[in-house]
C-alpha cells in the first residue's frame, strides 16, 4: 500500500490500482448527483449522457458543453479526454478552477503514469477508465461525490462500454483511429500526435494506414477533407438540461 499526496488530502494506491482518498465528508445520497459532460465533440457527450441516462436515480446529467464552459453549478464534471490533446492539462486546469464546478474527473483511455499523476497534482477528483462497466462508473462518481479520489486501474486492450459513440464508429473506426482522425483533422503533424496521445511515431504511422484503408483515401489531404465532412471537428454547443435535467 502506497500513500502519497494529493491537494485533498492523502491518497491510498491500492493493490488493484485503484486510488481511493480518505473521506473528506460523510454524504449520503438524498438526491442524485448532477454531472456535467465535456468534449469537443456533440457525438461523444451524447454517447456517454446515454449510458448515464440508465442511473438517473443516482446520477442526472445537467448539461453537455462542447467547447463552452461549464454554465450551471454541478456536483461532477466529467471531462471526456476523446480527441484532446492529453499531455495538455490546460482544460484540466480551466475546468478544476470554474467554481460551477465542484469537482473533476478525467474519462480515458490514456493511463500513461505522469498523465494520471499530473491530472491527480492539478485537483482531480478522479481518472475513470472508458472500459469500465456502467454500473462502475455511477459507482465511482458516486465514491468521487462521496469525497473520495478514485483512479480506475489501466484499462488495457478491454473494449469501451456500450453506448459510447465517436465520430466515424458508423464507417468502422475504432475510438483510437476516430481520435487519430479528429487529431489529424485538426492539422497535428504526426509528430504533435504522437507527442499528445503518448504513442510512439511508428504506432501512429501504422494507425493512420488503418484509417487510410478504412475511409478509401490515399493522402493526407484527403484524410483531412474526409474528416471535416463526416464530423470531425470540433463542435461548439451547450445542450441545457439534457432530458429534463436540472
Amino acid at each position: 500500500m502506497v500513500s502519497r499526496n494529493h491537494p485533498l488530502g492523502r491518497v491510498r494506491y491500492t493493490p488493484k490500482g485503484v486510488i481511493v482518498g480518505v473521506v473528506t465528508a460523510t454524504s449520503t445520497l438524498t438526491r442524485p448527483i448532477t454531472v456535467a459532460l465535456v468534449d469537443d465533440y456533440d457525438v461523444v457527450v451524447m454517447g456517454v449522457a446515454n449510458i448515464l441516462d440508465q442511473y438517473r436515480n443516482q446520477v442526472v446529467v445537467a448539461e453537455l458543453d462542447t467547447n463552452r464552459p461549464v454554465s450551471d453549478v454541478v456536483d461532477i464534471v466529467l471531462y471526456d479526454s476523446f480527441a484532446q490533446p492529453e499531455s495538455d492539462h490546460d482544460e484540466i486546469s480551466v475546468l478544476i478552477s470554474n467554481p460551477n464546478a465542484h469537482r473533476v474527473v478525467v474519462y480515458t483511455w490514456n493511463f500513461a503514469p505522469d498523465l494520471v499523476e499530473g491530472a491527480l497534482q492539478q485537483g482531480v477528483s478522479g481518472y475513470l477508465s472508458k472500459a469500465l462497466p456502467a454500473r462502475e462508473l455511477v459507482a465511482a462518481l458516486c465514491s468521487v461525490h462521496a469525497g473520495e479520489v478514485v483512479v480506475s486501474p489501466t484499462p488495457g486492450r478491454s473494449r469501451p462500454i456500450n453506448g459510447l459513440d465517436w465520430p466515424g464508429r458508423g464507417e468502422g473506426l475504432s475510438d483510437r483511429e476516430s481520435e487519430i482522425l479528429a487529431l489529424i483533422t485538426q492539422g497535428l503533424s504526426n509528430a504533435d500526435v504522437a507527442r499528445l496521445t503518448y504513442l510512439s511515431p511508428n504506432t501512429v504511422k501504422s494507425y493512420i494506414r488503418t484509417i487510410y484503408r478504412k475511409i478509401g483515401v490515399a493522402s493526407r489531404t484527403q484524410a483531412v477533407l474526409w474528416g471535416v465532412r463526416n464530423g470531425f471537428t470540433p463542435d461548439g454547443r451547450r445542450i441545457d438540461h439534457w432530458r429534463g435535467g436540472p
